[in-house]
């Protein structure tokens, strides 16, 4: 079998608002046309240092529950040493810690292996920058 490495950036616009937001089906549709019924394995990564990829339920309150436990965790007020931006956006600059800005997923017949209620989701906390990329990579 010979490898092949595909990539595309996917330009997101989060509307400048903290967002859990589901790209399942840009990464189903990536894979479709670049991963051909191939195995291998799909990577995403954001270029930013205020947001992250997360597999979570979404649509039944889990995304909700994630930005409202962040909220608890890095609360958005002027306690950071990090300060430009919106007041508490320094709290966006420690997002990447708990939820990392990448993440690495089974492709099996060219299809993402999911479990059966998660979805793969950018997480942006940063209402500064509302436009965002995220890099997809197939090897298989």
């Amino acid at each position: 079998m010979t490898d092949a490495f595909s990539t595309q950036v996917l330009d997101v616009h989060t509307g400048g608002q903290e967002v859990v937001l589901d790209i399942t089906r840009h990464c189903e549709s990536f894979l479709q046309e670049q991963a051909a019924g191939r195995d291998g394995l799909l990577n995403l990564f954001v270029p930013h240092a205020t947001a992250g990829i997360a597999l979570l339920e979404t649509g039944a309150g889990s995304d909700d529950d994630l930005l409202e436990s962040l909220r608890a965790l890095l609360p958005p007020d002027n306690r950071w040493h990090h300060r430009h931006g919106t007041p508490g956006h320094g709290r966006d600059h420690v997002l990447p810690a708990l939820v990392p800005p990448h993440a690495t997923l089974p492709v099996v017949a060219g299809r993402l292996e999911l479990g059966t209620w998660q979805s793969v989701c950018l997480v942006d906390t940063n209402v500064d920058n509302p436009d965002r990329r995220v890099r997809l990579s197939f090897l298989g």
